[in-house]
């Protein structure tokens, strides 16, 4: 029994001590265990790496994260300066600028830097949440990765370099703006003008969701006057020599955007009159390349985002159950709480297990994933990509998907103080998490998609042979069930007939993504717990 005390002596010191000193690489076992499995050959460099930039995503970044999330260091635009002139000005607090140089100083998409490094420092880094790093890193990826294929002019090839090696240790930063009010994920439906007027490339019209508003250089998609084809053009957000005076291309940023999550990072309405661009890659294969190329990068790093939330959020949520005491009990080994957690850090470890097996299969295809097979490549190697391309979109969806459950999750064992602002990040991080499964298409424009390339391969690829080499290793009645289900479920010819039937097909089609998804995660999980 408590006896009345005026002088309430709890604290929660003990856990705030713990959480202040946790490395996110350092202390954590299985994400070491992970990367020591996946990256084979190069793992001694790239668990030296880890630990360096650690120490900072782990202390320094992760305090510079949290001053710049409170609602009064959010950022917004100023139109005008003192003197009427129109800037279109990004105000960020200083917090902002400070991470964010130090960040992309690491040179993530220098030649220097191995993919696997990229990859283990992006995933320490997204444990701080969005903190306007995630989306601008990951969209210079993108940037880069279409820029590396096509870039052939001295222009683009410096904008190229910039971004990768930076100029005078200025590394730029990329944004992609492809979605416009009449439908965000429809790009063929773009109206966005380009006229080639005197041999140089400008832009006229509005995109409706420009995230990272601050970047140096943008992927925009566009028509060509008089062309119902989409193209791609890189678009620098200042003309050489504008960016000190404020003067932007020939473009304004007419608001900012009310967003419930990612609030640290801008997104707004544009309108361009005129902007100078340069076209990347060929004309009429803007839809293709910003699919393949961009968006593949993107969607990828959804999941491994994912990952790091969910990981950090289940971390901090089992630490708190071992610390907190109800009832004459620490909750922890209450049964009710440790199953939940159980089942919390399951999920957590089979989405990063899953990530980075993904990102090991996807490196050994760079160059694209397009379907159908090649006429000089033998059709197992098509094969494969397609494996890749699919699961990249399954990923995309199951694990920005989980994140919002797991995390929300972990809030309810901190009880009321699980949605308390200033007591941890895991409102912040959840409401990022609702934001990273609309980002890159939704799940109902992804299921569709996957349902229609599934379609577009019967003749060479069967569904159930699919099923068999992605879960090589299941077991053989799980595997043979799945794919009875998913050749029931391609057999309806398609999920645009608006009727009962199709209906269903659609709610069982979203069932069995998941389900199968998780399978492959979990596949990747027991990979990792079985080395020695």
């Amino acid at each position: 029994m408590s006896l009345p005390d005026r002088n309430n002596p709890y604290t929660f010191n003990e856990f705030l001590a713990w959480r202040q000193n946790f490395d996110y690489y350092r202390d954590d076992p299985f994400i070491q265990k992970v990367v020591r499995h996946f990256s084979g050959s190069e793992w001694e460099i790239v668990d030296s790496q880890a630990r360096a930039i650690s120490q900072k995503a782990s202390f320094r970044w992760r305090d510079l994260s949290e001053c710049i999330a409170r609602p009064e260091n959010r950022p917004y635009v100023m139109h005008y300066d003192g003197h009427h002139n129109r800037i279109d000005r990004i105000v960020r607090p200083m917090e902002t600028k400070i991470l964010e140089t130090e960040v992309f100083s690491e040179a993530f998409f220098s030649d220097k830097t191995s993919p696997w490094v990229k990859l283990i420092k992006m995933y320490l880094i997204y444990q701080n949440g969005e903190a306007c790093i995630a989306c601008p890193i990951t969209c210079t990826e993108g940037l880069v990765k279409l820029l590396e294929k096509f870039a052939d002019t001295p222009k683009t090839r410096q904008i190229l370099r910039h971004c990768k090696e930076g100029v005078d240790g200025d590394h730029a930063i990329g944004a992609q703006y492809l979605s416009e009010i009449q439908g965000g994920s429809d790009i063929p439906a773009n109206v966005l003008e380009a006229v080639n007027e005197g041999g140089e490339w400008r832009l006229y019209g509005s995109k409706f969701f420009c995230s990272a508003t601050h970047a140096d250089y943008v992927v925009v998609t566009a028509k060509p006057s008089g062309s119902e084809k989409v193209a791609l053009f890189v678009l620098p957000s200042w003309l050489p020599g504008n960016k000190e005076k404020e003067i932007r291309n020939n473009f304004t940023i007419d608001r900012i955007k009310w967003k419930m999550g990612t609030s640290e990072l801008t997104t707004g309405e544009l309108t361009f009159n005129g902007a100078v661009a340069y076209p990347v890659g060929p004309m009429e294969k803007g839809v293709a390349n910003v699919v393949g190329i961009v968006l593949t990068y993107s969607r990828l790093t959804v999941g491994l985002s994912a990952a790091a939330g969910m990981t950090r959020a289940v971390r901090e949520a089992k630490k708190y159950a071992e610390f907190r005491q109800a009832f004459n009990k620490t909750i922890g080994h209450l049964p009710m709480v440790a199953g939940q957690l159980a089942g919390l850090e399951h999920a957590a470890r089979r989405t990063t297990a899953g990530a980075f097996k993904l990102y090991r299969d996807f490196l050994t295809f760079e160059g694209g994933l397009k379907t159908g097979p090649a006429a000089n490549e033998p059709e197992s190697a098509e094969k494969k990509r397609f494996d890749i391309r699919e699961l990249i979109m399954l990923q995309k969806m199951a694990a920005s998907w989980d994140s919002t459950d797991v995390i929300r999750g972990a809030m309810s064992i901190f009880g009321g103080h699980g949605v308390m602002e200033d007591f941890s990040s895991l409102p912040r991080l959840y409401r990022d998490a609702a934001i990273n499964e609309l980002w890159e298409g939704p799940r109902n424009v992804l299921l569709t998609q996957v349902h229609r390339d599934f379609q577009q391969v019967t003749g060479w690829y069967s569904p159930s042979e699919f099923v068999k080499n992605i879960l090589d290793g299941l077991d053989e009645t799980r595997i043979k069930e799945l794919s009875e289900e998913i050749t029931d479920l391609l057999a309806h010819p398609h999920l645009f007939q608006m009727d009962e039937k199709t209906i269903e097909i659609c709610r069982r089609w979203d069932i069995f993504c998941g389900k199968f998804f998780h399978a492959y995660q979990d596949l990747a999980l027991r990979e990792v717990e079985n080395i020695a």
